[in-house]
């Protein structure tokens, strides 16, 4: 349990105690800066403490989000000071040091000048037209409590509950009533991870409902998955209305969005199968098109993590567009999230074909990804990272940019070894030709010796790429370019194979390679680093990998490539799954709730 300490001058009537019991706290009263060191030496170690004036008023929400969110060490608002386990002792010095410089008989306004008082960064919510004020006088007092009887903090609190920025389909189809469904199951106690599974069931039901191939399936399968996206929708919401974070709720909804969308892949392939059309190459596509989608947001987040502004005519074409409300929905439909997506395959998926589905997935994944690629390329020319005066060009990243690409690269030991040995300037130039090498060599001639010299090429290239810390303008198009190849080999080798069973064994082996890089992609976002190197080493690298495709393809027969691409993808899928799992469950990361992918 959490402790609150209440200290300065009791208010008759206030309602600041039970308050705070209702938030989970133990309310302990202190006399003055002195009992409150007291007070405060006594709590655990393990425990969040808080330092409350009593004179606050404000509203209950606004408590709520200075008090008990679980993603800071230190927060405040106006009268409210707390710190969890990790900022314990900055709390203590700054007690401390208040303690020493103004004596211990001044008590009123004692958590107010705490939070002067540290050292160390202190978060301080938004509380918008939340009140929260430690009033002076009995006038000032009545004055704050008219202004929280003029304001409906469950209204705010329900808002909020709502991202800011969402998607058309999400916040005129779906945020409406998700918001009410997520109040629904935080007061009956269900928590936002235990929605998150709800929703991956349900995907995997609608999944299962489109294998079966018969119209009626192929309606249920559009509906359920709808309310699969519901749920996904309620478990952000319910998360950020009653504040549970968690970094076990982080990985779940991180990982389930892409495991949910390429179950449901895999249940049309197998629908369009039994009605005696095989379109697993166009899941296939499908899922590497978006995938690699994905990892041109990240690089390029990663790239312009540190970056102060962007001056170029197309970040101000962008703002001015931003101006324009049409113009906002419209650019946020095109670039087609999650929401948007979903709603077209599952209309598609009740009323056409599964093969109608994908040709009219892959045709709008395209021209999104044409249209977020091109604006990024030239937004990318005149970024100007932080600390660099206006007017200077820089084309240069930071060191911390720099380790992100490259963790996000993937390199294995090949790479590693022949990266001492050869240097390239140009490293998006040698990532492209070199995957450009091996995939047009794969669809030209297929399982041959001159598609596994083209992949030996890439090899060297890769290398060449990451030779030197990507640091260059347009180096965040390495990663995308290295998964581009590796997908793109195993998918054209597979489908070249023509043996029943390769395209979906190659369909396994790319979503645990994918689950793998978005893994990588989410440690980085919660800071707590890439994934260890001996797993990347494992598992070969994309260059190792890909190399290994390749030789396989050569040297077997179709059939044995099938078998041996089956074996590959349950190998990696097991290695990477169980090492994630140990790492989300035990390794203390930050307690976060990804946002991931706009709804």
């Amino acid at each position: 349990m959490s402790t609150a300490i209440l200290t300065g001058s009791p208010v008759p009537g206030s309602s600041i105690e039970g308050d705070l019991r209702s938030l989970g706290f133990e309310v302990r009263i202190a006399a003055d800066p002195a009992d409150t060191e007291a007070v405060l030496a006594q709590v655990p170690a393990d425990r969040r403490v808080a330092v409350v004036d009593a004179r606050f008023v404000g509203h209950l929400h606004a408590l709520r989000l200075g008090l008990t969110d679980p993603r800071f060490p230190l927060a405040a608002i106006p009268g409210a000071v707390t710190a969890q386990p990790a900022g314990r002792q900055a709390l203590t010095r700054a007690l401390a040091r208040e303690t020493s410089a103004r004596g211990t008989l001044l008590v009123d306004g004692l958590a107010d000048r705490i939070t002067g008082a540290l050292d160390v960064d202190v978060h301080r919510p938004e509380l918008g037209s939340l009140v929260a004020v430690v009033p002076a006088d009995p006038q000032a007092r009545d004055e704050a409590r008219r202004a929280v009887a003029a304001v409906d903090d469950e209204a705010v609190r329900l808002k909020s509950a709502v991202k800011a920025r969402d998607g058309f389909f999400t916040t005129f189809f779906v945020s409406p009533y998700s918001r009410y469904i997520a109040r629904w199951c935080a007061r009956r106690g269900l928590t936002p991870n235990q929605v998150t599974t709800a929703s991956l069931l349900t995907a995997l039901i609608a999944a299962a409902c489109a294998a079966t191939g018969t119209r009626g399936g192929f309606v249920a399968a559009g509906v359920l998955l709808i309310a699969s996206f519901v749920l996904d929708c309620t478990d952000g919401q319910l998360a950020r209305y009653s504040l549970q974070y968690s970094t076990l709720g982080a990985w779940l909804d991180a990982t389930f969005d892409r495991a949910k969308e390429y179950a449901y892949y895999a249940g049309l392939a197998l629908g369009a199968a039994r009605g005696g059309d095989d379109v697993w190459a166009l899941a296939l596509g499908a899922m590497v098109l978006q995938t690699c989608r994905h990892v041109v947001d990240f690089s390029f987040n990663e790239a312009n993590h540190d970056a102060a502004a962007n001056t170029s005519p197309t970040a101000a074409l962008s703002d001015k567009l931003d101006s324009v409300g049409w113009t906002v929905w419209l650019r946020r439909m095109i670039v087609l999230p999650i929401g948007e997506r979903w709603a077209l395959i599952a209309v598609l998926t009740a009323v056409t074909t599964p093969r109608i589905t994908f040709y009219a997935l892959l045709a709008g994944c395209a021209f999104a990804a044409a249209y977020t690629t091109a604006g990024r390329l030239l937004r990318s020319l005149t970024r100007r990272p932080m600390g660099v005066p206006p007017g200077v060009k820089h084309w240069g990243s930071t060191d911390r940019a720099a380790r992100a690409l490259a963790d996000l690269a993937d390199s294995g030991p090949l790479v590693e070894l022949l990266a001492r040995a050869v240097r390239a300037p140009a490293a998006p130039l040698c990532a492209a030709v070199g995957g450009l090498l091996v995939v047009t060599s794969a669809a030209v001639w297929g399982a041959s010796w001159p598609t596994l010299l083209a992949a030996l090429a890439h090899v060297v290239l890769s290398a060449a790429a990451v030779s030197r810390p990507l640091k260059g303008a347009l180096d965040w198009l390495v990663p995308p370019f290295f998964r581009a190849a590796e997908y793109g080999t195993v998918l054209i080798l597979a489908a070249e194979s023509e043996v029943n069973g390769a395209l979906p064994a190659a369909f396994g082996l790319v979503a645990a390679v994918a689950y793998h890089h978005y893994d990588t992609v989410y440690r980085i976002r919660g800071n707590a680093g890439a994934p260890p190197h001996w797993l990347v080493r494992a598992i070969g690298g994309h260059e190792g990998r890909t190399l290994v495709v390749v030789a396989l393809a050569v040297s077997l027969t179709a059939a044995q490539f099938q078998v041996a691409l089956t074996v590959l993808a349950v190998a990696v899928a097991l290695v990477v799954l169980l090492e994630s799992i140990r790492f989300w469950v035990s390794a203390g990361a930050p307690a976060v709730h990804d946002e991931g992918e706009p709804a």
